[in-house]
């Protein structure tokens, strides 16, 4: 007999254990006219290194610091994206995805240890549409710190190795994480629209551009005035016919509040089964209805995206999709809204269906706050040691692939390919924007280091066989990465046994140039002569005990070894080499010393001796206050400019947020005062002069070194500073700038570059799309320099260039100002979770990092400056490519090809006209980018459209077919402007001033025209 309480259970076994039916949901929506769309875009946000290396995120180690797999997440979406076919998944980080084949990667490794069937499968997916990769570049590059050819190369790596695997050409840009946009950015990866000629213009051929990070001023007006979605038109040269549909995100690249569904997240599921408690389907699509119309309300048309995902999410993607399976058949069997599966592909497409004019945005997305008091302007410089190895590589990386090409590329053996992944990989925006971990930040530089070190033996290799001697024995050798603190064992050889030092200078621009060059050694006795046995002036210069120290300490920290003697002395000597060419230089015994410098020191006591201290071989002077040893005028006897300027440093006070948690960091600038730095030494001024160069060595403090030089044959200043170690023992962080006042009134104008390219006009306190509310009137105007800063009157007008990105601004009218270091004591908050206390250990003793830099001064009459920041910045991008060998005897010339130009001996570049790329492709063509380097208006000699002869370019090769493609080389132009899509803007009438662009390229004639700022891109097929 049944007792009371077993009849309890029977009769609740009996409710919870009613049938449950098995629920196919419906995920097969598509767009819905009439209603709101919600396109639910799945992804996985990968960064390729940030507070793990790239190879630790790959694997899923060193987990205590961060839960990342990217191989999880390669292996969780095939089966999910199998088990239904209506959803859709994103890829972004092409270095992550399957393009990493030369280096060490996410998706290279796990594809190569798939089986066959597997890769037929996700080449399936991808078919379908199921799996779309986006961006398609090897990594989401930063927009700030990279330079704009860096920018093209990874991209062209990405978008190559996409359509030779799978034949697809990706559509969107996807940059939903760098912290800013620049307008090269977004001109560069545009869709054109307009005829294909004469109106060309060679870019990526995106048909959209989405991102997350913009100000929050900024955001709040646009959100209010439904423009988080723009026609984006960032080019003033180029005009419509380079724009493109550009959308920021609402909020950030996550899903909505409520709807993240990794495994741990803590959103509420669907519980859809009424059998069981706290079923919540009703709540649950009511959220997710209210959502959608709010974002409904702050966007045009009646789409809207949700990005479902974000960092290293899908590790077990299931859990996303049965969530997204359950909303998208809930939600639209309430029949309110409409959700989908959907891409940024299907997004776009949508948005242009609907046949909107969409506001028209110009300039570009910088500087980015994020909220008050936080302007992620401080990484603009953070980690200057690693933007300058960076730069460096990529010039080395532009000169190493001309030479490959002249000798040919290797089938088997060094090449420059791991060069070209280490670079593409440095580009991520959090690498070149000194935001990683420091471990991270070692593992970009040794990456680099190793693809250098391959690329050095394509150099060497390339020179002997152009020399015509292609042997392992007597090459030329490339190795002076530390020449810039007089570290260059091939230079410091005792030329008293009568051996000779033979220097070869490779110049890898497209004009003849000349340029003095400068080699630690250790004879005073030498000379030097050119391939035809002519002497050429040289000057000696002694190598200050502060370079020595430097030498000798980070010589053992980067190398593990140092010689024991030193060298005393600079050689500096003229050189000239032809275009894309190289001359030879003979160092050799001489009976007599060479020009020494004669040497001169200033100090405090001869005050009264010494009014004024002019210096300067040439037609620039640099006059000096005797009495205290400061900068205090700039003259220029060619162009009659005579302007008084001053020079200094000061560091900022970094904020330690004690006030309201916000500290100055990796990311955010935030000053609290700064500190003027006031040379405090005995000697005021040493002066070196010569008949090459003079230079001033200053001694601003004890950690701060600078050295000025002005060249006879340069009308600009050459400053040199050593920064470093920052000292820290205060408690306090700094950021160090160095400000240069002059009597200009800009009235709040200034003008920066984009990404090394347009210079776009600054108004402090200003911004151009809404009212700025100023809360950091430092930090806030601070903006991106890749190639330089300028400032102008109505006459004069005073620019710097730059040799690595830095932050800068004007603060007061008549200064610019660059910060060139920073050392802090605290982290900003913004996921990092490290201080940016860079360190540099031997033997177990660290100490702070030291950087050494330089950065370029020249005044000119106003509209007349343009000419030499365009010359002059390419030389300062691409230098002279150094080689160094002995000799027995004098025979170097009658044994090897002294002299070489790989173009026609009579023929140079346009002035105004830059070859970006030269490069042998793995089928053998060849890859050739030329570069207009004018704006429309910017020069009045120059900003007109060029020609470029490939005859000429390449006189030793028959060509056999020129085929044109869009910028990255994925595509032909022609195939391209047939896929183009219109947009529409807000007020236009559809007319616009004609842009003038370079004509189609005549099969026999082979000239090539460039108008101002374009760049068009060439696979040429050789016979």
């Amino acid at each position: 007999m049944a007792t009371p309480f077993r009849l309890i259970l029977l009769f609740l076994f009996g409710i919870f254990c009613v049938e449950s039916k098995y629920i196919k949901y419906n995920t097969t929506a598509g767009i819905v006219p009439g209603k709101i769309n919600v396109h639910l875009v799945a992804h996985s946000h990968d960064d390729v290194g940030w507070l793990k290396t790239v190879d630790q995120y790959y694997v899923g180690s060193n987990n205590s610091i961060q839960g990342a797999c990217v191989q999880n997440v390669l292996d969780s979406i095939v089966p999910a994206l199998l088990a239904d076919k209506n959803r859709k998944f994103i890829y972004v980080e092409q270095a992550g995805l399957m393009l990493f084949f030369f280096s060490c990667a996410f998706f290279q490794r796990w594809w190569t240890d798939q089986s066959e069937e597997v890769q037929d499968t996700m080449k399936q997916l991808i078919k379908s549409g199921q799996l779309e990769l986006i961006n398609g570049g090897m990594c989401m590059h930063d927009e700030a710190a990279p330079h704009y050819i860096d920018m093209i190369d990874q991209t062209t790596l990405g978008h190559r190795f996409i359509k030779e695997e799978f034949n697809l050409t990706p559509r969107i840009g996807w940059q939903i994480d760098p912290f800013g946009h620049s307008a090269v950015q977004a001109y560069l990866l545009s869709a054109e629209v307009v005829p294909l000629y004469p109106a060309a213009v060679n870019m990526v051929g995106f048909d959209s551009l989405f991102f997350a990070r913009i100000d929050y001023q900024d955001r709040a007006k646009r959100k209010d005035e439904k423009s988080l979605e723009v026609v984006w038109r960032a080019s003033k040269s180029l005009g419509s016919s380079a724009q493109i549909f550009a959308g920021a995100f609402p909020e950030n690249y996550e899903p909505p509040s409520n709807f993240y569904y990794e495994v741990n997240d803590d959103s509420p599921i669907i519980q859809d089964n009424m059998n069981l408690f706290d079923y919540n389907v009703p709540e649950r699509v009511n959220e997710f209805v209210a959502a959608a119309v709010a974002q409904a309300n702050i966007t045009r048309t009646n789409h809207v995206m949700w990005t479902m995902g974000t960092d290293f999410k899908y590790q077990y993607a299931h859990t996303w999709f049965r969530a997204m399976d359950k909303f998208i058949h809930y939600v639209n069997q309430d029949g309110r809204v409409n959700a989908l599966y959907s891409t940024p592909s299907i997004y776009t497409d949508a948005k242009h269906a609907a046949n909107e004019a969409w506001p028209l945005k110009t300039d570009d997305y910088f500087p980015y706050a994020d909220r008050v008091n936080a302007y992620w302007t401080g990484y603009f410089t953070s980690r200057p040691g690693l933007k300058g190895y960076v730069r460096t590589m990529s010039a080395y990386y532009l000169a190493a692939r001309q030479l490959e090409f002249f000798k040919g590329k290797n089938k088997a053996g060094a090449t420059t390919d791991s060069l070209a992944d280490a670079l593409a990989l440095a580009q991520h925006h959090d690498a070149i924007s000194g935001t990683s971990k420091q471990h991270v930040a070692s593992d970009y530089a040794k990456r680099l280091s190793i693809g250098y070190k391959e690329a050095e033996e394509v150099v060497s290799a390339s020179f002997a066989c152009i020399a015509e001697s292609c042997l392992k024995t007597g090459r030329p050798n490339p190795v002076c990465p530390l020449l810039n603190i007089s570290y260059c064992p091939p230079s410091e050889v005792d030329l008293s046994t009568r051996k000779n030092l033979v220097v070869v200078v490779y110049n890898p621009l497209g004009w003849k140039r000349e340029d003095v060059i400068r080699i630690p050694v250790y004879n005073e006795k030498v000379t030097v002569k050119d391939s035809e046995g002519k002497e050429v002036e040289s000057q000696f210069l002694p190598i200050q005990d502060a370079y020595k120290t430097l030498r000798n300490y980070y010589s053992v920290a980067y190398l593990g070894k140092s010689k024991k003697e030193v060298p005393n002395y600079w050689l500096a000597f003229s050189a000239s080499a032809p275009p894309l060419g190289y001359n030879t230089y003979i160092i050799s015994s001489a009976k007599q010393t060479a020009v020494s410098s004669e040497i001169k020191s200033f100090y405090n006591s001869e005050t009264a001796k010494n009014d004024k201290i002019e210096v300067g071989p040439g037609n620039v002077k640099l006059v000096y206050s005797g009495n205290e040893g400061n900068l205090i005028q700039y003259i220029n006897s060619r162009s009659k400019v005579k302007q008084s300027v001053e020079q200094s440093y000061r560091y900022y006070y970094s904020d330690n947020g004690s006030a309201d948690s916000q500290a100055s960091g990796a990311y955010i600038f935030r000053p609290n005062g700064s500190h003027p730095i006031d040379p405090q030494q005995q000697v005021l001024l040493n002066v070196l002069r010569g008949p090459l160069v003079d230079e001033v060595h200053q001694r601003i403090n004890s950690w701060i070194y600078q050295v000025t030089r002005l060249y006879k044959g340069k009308d600009h200043a050459e400053f040199e500073f050593t920064i470093g170690p920052i000292p820290m023992d205060d408690g306090i962080g700094k950021e160090v700038v160095t400000q240069i006042k002059a009597t200009i009134q800009n009235k709040k104008k200034f003008y920066t570059d984009s990404s090394g390219r347009d210079f776009i006009e600054r108004i402090r306190d200003y911004r151009k799309d809404w009212k700025l509310e100023v809360n950091q009137p430092i930090a806030g105007n601070y903006y991106p320099i890749n190639l330089g800063i300028y400032m102008k009157d109505n006459d004069t007008e005073l620019s710097v260039l730059v040799d690595r990105s830095v932050g800068g601004s004007s603060i007061k009218d008549g200064e610019l100002e660059l910060m060139l270091h920073r050392r802090l004591h605290e982290d900003d908050s913004r996921g990092v979770a490290e201080a940016l206390n860079e360190t540099v250990c031997v033997f177990d003793e660290c100490t702070g990092l030291t950087v050494l830099g330089k950065y370029y001064l020249r005044i000119d009459p106003s509209g007349e400056g343009a000419k030499w920041r365009r010359s002059y910045g390419q030389e300062i991008y691409s230098p002279f490519l150094l080689a160094f060998t002995e000799q027995d005897g004098d025979n170097w010339a009658s044994s090897h090809v002294a002299s070489f130009s790989g173009m026609d001996p009579s023929y140079v570049l346009p002035d105004n006209v830059a070859m970006l790329t030269l490069q042998e492709l793995d089928d053998g063509k060849v890859l050739l980018r030329l570069a207009h380097l004018y704006e429309i208006g910017e020069d009045k000699d120059l900003s007109v459209t060029s020609s470029v002869e490939l005859k000429k370019v390449f006189p030793n090769k028959k060509i056999n077919n020129v085929t044109e493609t869009n910028l990255s080389a994925n595509q032909e132009r022609a195939e391209m402007e047939k896929k183009r899509l219109v947009w529409k803007v807000e007020g236009s009438s559809g007319e616009e001033a004609k842009v003038v662009r370079g004509g189609a390229v005549d099969p026999t004639a082979l000239v090539v025209e460039l108008a101002p700022m374009e760049i068009r891109t060439f696979v040429i097929d050789f016979n």
